[in-house]
């Protein structure tokens, strides 16, 4: 409960962030067009109709003439068709206009979240941000089609029928009009409560998707752990959590729709009362009667529905911002108005040259004052105990950061003098914890090039000692390996994302204990892979394997931070520091 009262104080939705999505609407400028003329028609038929009820009920029954009332109608049939195919043709045209401007919009954000820097999705949520894609993006979609059609129907409805009650009749026509105020009061009074629940509503769902997707991410963990009823238990109570948030937008709106029937219905009964006591007087015929009630009841049913619109939009307010939160964030890693273009061709010169850095968030440094050069075709190995920067240096290299002081140089060019994408086409990367797709295996090798041929694909998987493995799949090349490649093992994983850095071909390799998930007999075969891929580039490895190591021409050794020993395998253990220690406690006999 206190996460939510915490959330509603988040700042409320305003209206004016939906503006922010009118070039999508304005994209659709022709098809908006022809849905505003087909709104126009059928609102003009709907007005039409009283009248020609008037002329049936004083022309038509009052003198008894039914070839005239037949007459009429038959006007009434032609004006009921023309308000039939206007209304299809208004719902086709605005369905379709918010369809279109909302898969743009999701296009767009989508977009704009793969520009963001990793350090925007280490404090963000995949859930969240998936809600926001789909659940957010929809409720834009309501807003720029229906909502905007009722809206706009209802106005014209509400606009229309007043003008023509007045011309009926003017003494019943002020009654209407004294009351609109007194309808229009409550709308305007509770919108702001309304808005803030519909946000509410839509955070509340957005943490329950999160925790949904983390949960089935890692439904290993959850099932090897028994921890299967306790993470249904906690969704329940996300669901829980939603469900009375959502329920509480519900009724700001079924209370705020409720309020204006209310008003709306008591109006026209005041009015009927008023008007049947002319008739019985004398001084209004039933038929302008009839007339004056008909556009009485659609002025009222309009407003209704104008009421209800009131709350879609005022939810739609609250996407808008959400999603507006995402579209303002501008990269913190991005091109400048004038990159600098890498030289051609690549040298493969990688140096850090004094750099910072820390984490966002963090209080303590990850690097201090770094210091090292790779020259072009060095292969160069990064060692040391765990935290002490050295996948911080691989992040930094790929400019998924950028150092607080100091210079992370390629090819005689700082990063913030080039276009992030020129910059990372310099690099192959082998992590750690390699990613695959739900998609064919010949797809993830060519992640990095889609163009790549077959030939080229398969030719990777050899050199990267994975062709045996995946001719073994039921479907070779195109099976499906199932959402992170669970269908394989942590070894096959690794050897395709090999294969992705070898069909990638850039001119510096970057590996994260590229062995470290390999049995002894498939890392003999992925090291001689890696060596036939590491000659004529600049390698920085991030390894423990002694085998990694020991292939190197240089070895870096890190500690907090710093760079404290750099040189051969021979020389380190010859010298007696920390590389020495970390050999005899890591590799044992192997290293002496």
């Amino acid at each position: 409960m206190a996460e939510a009262n915490k959330d509603d104080t988040k700042p409320r939705p305003d209206f004016r962030s939906l503006s922010s999505f009118w070039p999508y609407a304005l994209a659709q400028k022709g098809r908006i067009a022809l849905a505003l003329l087909a709104l126009v028609v059928a609102s003009a038929a709907t007005l039409v109709l009283p009248l020609a009820v008037r002329r049936v009920i004083d022309v038509g029954f009052s003198g008894g003439e039914q070839r005239m009332a037949n007459s009429y109608f038959l006007v009434l049939v032609g004006i009921v068709a023309i308000l039939a195919l206007a209304s299809s043709a208004r719902f086709y045209l605005v369905m379709t206009v918010g369809e279109r401007i909302v898969a743009n919009l999701r296009s767009d954000v989508f977009a704009h979240l793969t520009k963001l820097e990793p350090a925007f999705f280490d404090s963000s949520r995949a859930g969240d941000l998936v809600s926001r894609l789909t659940a957010d993006t929809t409720q834009i979609k309501s807003t720029f089609g229906s909502t905007a059609s009722i809206a706009l129907r209802n106005g014209i409805m509400v606009i229309g029928a007043l003008g023509l009650m007045i011309f009926t009749s003017p003494q019943l026509s002020a009654i209407v009009i004294a009351a609109i105020p007194v309808i229009v009061l409550p709308l305007v009074l509770s919108g702001r409560s309304v808005r803030r629940r519909a946000r509410a509503a839509q955070d509340r769902l957005a943490d329950a998707s999160a925790f949904a997707s983390e949960a089935v991410g890692a439904i290993r963990t959850m099932q090897s752990f028994g921890a299967s009823q306790q993470t249904a238990a906690r969704f329940a109570a996300a669901s829980d959590d939603a469900f009375d948030a959502s329920r509480s937008a519900t009724a700001s709106r079924a209370l705020l729709s409720g309020v204006a029937i209310f008003l709306v219905s008591a109006s026209v009964v005041w009015v009927l009362w008023t008007g049947a006591t002319e008739v019985f007087e004398g001084r209004m015929t039933g038929g302008r009667l009839s007339q004056f009630i008909l556009y009485a009841v659609m002025a009222a049913s309009s407003l209704g529905q104008l009421s209800e619109v009131y709350g879609e939009i005022s939810a739609a307010a609250g996407a808008a911002g959400r999603l507006g939160e995402i579209l303002a964030m501008k990269p913190a890693i991005a091109a400048p108005p004038n990159p600098r273009p890498m030289p051609q061709p690549s040298r493969g010169e990688l140096s850090f040259e004094q750099v910072s850095f820390a984490y966002p968030g963090r209080s303590l440094s990850a690097l201090h004052g770094l210091s090292f050069k790779v020259r072009p075709g060095e292969r160069v190995a990064l060692v040391g105990p765990s935290g002490a920067g050295k996948s911080t240096v691989l992040q930094l290299a790929l400019r998924f950061y950028d150092p607080a002081s100091g210079r992370v140089v390629v090819d005689g060019v700082t990063g913030p003098e080039a276009d992030p994408e020129d910059w990372r086409q310099r690099f192959a990367l082998v992590p750690q914890e390699p990613t695959v797709f739900g998609v064919s295996v010949a797809d993830n090798i060519a992640y990095g090039r889609p163009e790549a041929s077959r030939a080229e694909v398969e030719n990777a998987a050899r050199l990267a000692a994975a062709d045996g493995f995946i001719r073994s799949l039921p479907q070779g090349y195109d099976t499906i390996v199932g959402e992170r490649g669970v269908t394989l093992s942590g070894g096959q994983r690794q050897r395709l994302a090999i294969a992705r850095a070898v069909l990638k071909d850039a001119p510096i390799l970057l590996l994260d204990e590229a062995t470290s998930a390999l049995d002894s007999e498939s890392e003999r075969a992925v090291q001689d892979a890696l060596d036939r891929l590491m000659q004529g580039r600049t390698t920085l490895v991030v390894a423990h394997r002694l085998a990694t190591i020991l292939s190197a021409d240089r070895i870096l050794v890190m500690d907090e931070g710093r760079v404290v020993e750099d040189g051969t395998h021979a020389e380190l253990k010859a010298h007696g520091g920390l590389y020495a220690r970390l050999a005899a406690l890591q590799f044992g006999l192997e290293a002496a």
